[in-house]
């Protein structure tokens, strides 16, 4: 394909001004065009950078229950601020907690984590405002959901009139001091893929997110001996016997596999059919099936214990990224982080993204006494850049960022995040980037140029990535803006590319500076 630049237009430009005396001079383009820079320019740097915002409990965000809007708003936007700082590309935003809403939703009550009582409006959408603030900086944003939890053990105020376990309580069920759908109800599972789709049809989203909580996880049975490690069932009887009476044949545990299964299928052709540029991601619990276990690998089993099937969601395609909690230090040998990075990716038959979980926060605050040391996090990050160039990682969780715990984030900031990356692109959403956009650059003032870029015809344009050349030496970024202000001092050269929505990169336009 010809690259071409509107710089080209300078003489027809030029013509124009001279033709009457009155009309003003308009500023002189600089350079010309350059295919040659553009194939020089190196490989746009790609990374799924991202950190989870937990809600629940307050984890990350709101700090606590009941902030003003004004304060809550104060606080999402230093997070955001934050992530464009540490050059992150992505925030995973916790929506659904409990069979709760942090957006306005007509399906499930407003989250105790806003206003500390289910069911009351904080006044104004906070998915939406999250979706809007991220977008104006740069950032993705992944809505996570938990699909199946109903009441997480540190809520303290009463269920609202319109939750689950007040207008169907025979589909949620007690467990511990928790409560749960049961994924074995069909009323259940219907209404939960309908608040995904209330999400992905009303949001501008960029991923649809789960985690590792599918049935819960096993408590102690109440009253047994704690020597004998007896755990209590699920108490989801009554769906199973539903299931027998109907000429169901799987015995229990298969079953309890095959509900969360069809979740997953039912909810990635869901996203297919309504959004298909939209990801889904799922993170689980980081160990494999005990029968596929690396050797020295140990540990609890989410396949026997969860019912979560994770490797046959990923040789089946059911996601388009898997994000492992690989939460243990690279010297625990029964959970060594290598080894399970290792197995994750060689179970990735169809090619989707694998990107690691880090523990971020067992960074603790400098007046704790256990914490791992932040040279874990990064040697962890270098890892994954090492064996698999291009992935990606998400911190759990945003807070030990935004606390700077033990000089992590000034780390991170200093070394491994000194560039910034690109989402890795996902192309079986979507073929092909957008045409080669049009570039032109003058004289802004007397160190700076103006860098003017306009999309080519046909396919939308998500942002653009930008190469500044200053003697051999390239540096990367990425832009939104149609029009930016670049330091003139020692500038020889510019590429310049289109991306799209799922980060498929188009044709690049090389501009060389007049000598």
């Amino acid at each position: 394909m010809q690259r071409r630049s509107v710089l080209t237009l300078a003489a027809s430009a030029a013509a124009l001004a001279a033709c009457s005396s009155r009309a003003p001079l308009l500023p002189r383009p600089l350079g010309r065009s350059a295919p040659e820079l553009a194939e020089a320019a190196p490989p746009a740097p790609r990374e799924f950078r991202a950190a989870w915002v937990a809600t629940v409990a307050n984890i990350d965000w709101p700090s606590k229950p009941g902030l003003s809007a004004a304060q809550q708003q104060a606080e999402m936007r230093a997070i955001l601020d934050r992530a464009v700082s540490l050059k992150l590309n992505a925030v995973v935003f916790q929506i659904r907690t409990s069979t709760d809403a942090l957006y306005d939703s007509r399906l499930e009550p407003w989250s105790e984590y806003l206003s500390g009582r289910q069911g009351q409006s904080p006044g104004y959408d906070p998915l939406a405002l999250w979706i809007t603030e991220a977008h104006q900086r740069g950032l993705e944003l992944h809505a996570w959901f938990n699909p199946f939890r109903a009441r997480q053990n540190s809520a303290k105020s009463p269920a609202a009139a319109n939750h689950l376990s007040q207008t169907h309580p025979d589909w949620v069920k007690s467990y511990g001091d928790q409560q749960w759908l049961d994924p074995g109800e069909p009323g259940a599972a219907e209404h939960t893929l309908a608040v995904f789709r209330d999400v992905l049809q009303r949001y501008d989203v960029d991923g649809i997110h789960i985690d590792d909580y599918f049935y819960p996880y096993p408590i102690p049975q109440p009253g047994s001996d704690p020597t004998a490690k007896l755990e209590l069932d699920f108490p989801d009887e009554p769906s199973w016997q539903r299931y027998l009476q109907g000429g169901g044949k799987l015995g229990r545990h298969d079953w309890r596999r095959q509900n969360v299964d069809e979740m997953i299928r039912r909810l990635h052709q869901l996203i297919l059919a309504t959004k298909p540029w939209v990801r889904f991601g799922i993170s689980p619990f980081g160990l494999p099936k005990p029968a596929l276990r690396p050797e020295g690998i140990t540990g609890f089993s989410q396949y026997d214990k969860l019912y979560a099937d994770v490797e046959r969601w990923l040789h089946e395609g059911w996601l388009d990224y898997l994000v492992p909690q690989l939460y243990w230090p690279r010297a625990q040998k029964a959970q060594a982080f290598a080894p399970l990075l290792d197995y994750w990716q060689a179970q990735n038959k169809q090619g989707r993204h694998v990107w690691a979980g880090l523990f971020t926060s067992r960074v603790t605050p400098a007046d704790k006494a256990e914490s791992w040391p932040i040279e874990e996090i990064g040697a962890q990050i270098e890892i994954t850049r090492q064996a698999y160039p291009g992935s990606g990682h998400v911190h759990f969780s945003m807070v030990a960022l935004m606390q700077n715990r033990r000089g992590l984030a000034d780390a991170l900031q200093r070394g491994l995040y000194q560039q910034e990356a690109l989402v890795p692109a996902t192309p079986w959403l979507e073929a092909g980037g957008p045409a080669a956009p049009q570039a032109e650059l003058q004289e802004a003032d007397a160190g700076r140029l103006r860098l003017r870029l306009a999309a080519g015809p046909g396919k939308p344009v998500l942002r653009y990535a930008l190469w500044q050349r200053r003697g051999q030496v390239w540096s990367f970024s990425t832009t939104q803006q149609p029009e930016l202000l670049l330091e003139r001092q020692g500038l020889d050269g510019l590429v310049v590319s289109a991306l799209d929505r799922v980060g498929n990169e188009g044709p690049r336009v090389g501009l060389q500076l007049s000598e």
